[in-house]
């Protein structure tokens, strides 16, 4: 089935690992006896569906979310059901490499207009005079 994010990339099931826990905090009885938590763990490093230079911008956007072994883990507990969990989980994943996809703009540098440079100087000529002029002679 896989995951499929653009028309050329398609994250398969095995490159997926999904456990499921207890979720903390408030819910009572149903957070102590179900595990409606979802920790998705997608192997980004060896994944055969990404190109090198999507997998180090998701690195990067990942963060703390990035594993040593190069696994990026998604952790998702705020629905009460496993299936809706499972879902935000995807979801979450889906967005992410949709933004690792888009290469960063090229800083182009500017240069300080002319006038403005010539401005700025004498406006600060024009300072100095005043300061000077309230000198003692």
């Amino acid at each position: 089935m896989g995951l499929r994010i653009s028309d050329e990339i398609e994250l398969q099931d095995w490159e997926m690992v999904e456990t499921f826990v207890r979720a903390s905090g408030p819910g009572g009885q149903n957070v102590n006896k179900v595990s409606t938590a979802v920790e998705l763990r997608f192997e980004a490093e060896r994944s055969p569906s990404l190109p090198d230079p999507v997998k180090r911008r998701l690195r990067r956007i990942a963060g703390r979310r990035w594993t040593k072994e190069g696994a990026l883990v998604i952790q998702v507990s705020e629905e009460r059901s496993q299936g809706r969990n499972r879902a935000v989980a995807r979801e979450r994943l889906a967005e992410l490499v949709k933004r690792a996809l888009v290469p960063p703009k090229r800083r182009v540098p500017t240069k300080v207009p002319y006038g403005q440079k010539k401005r700025r100087l004498e406006d600060k000529r024009k300072r100095g005079e005043v300061k000077s002029l309230r000198k003692d002679p």
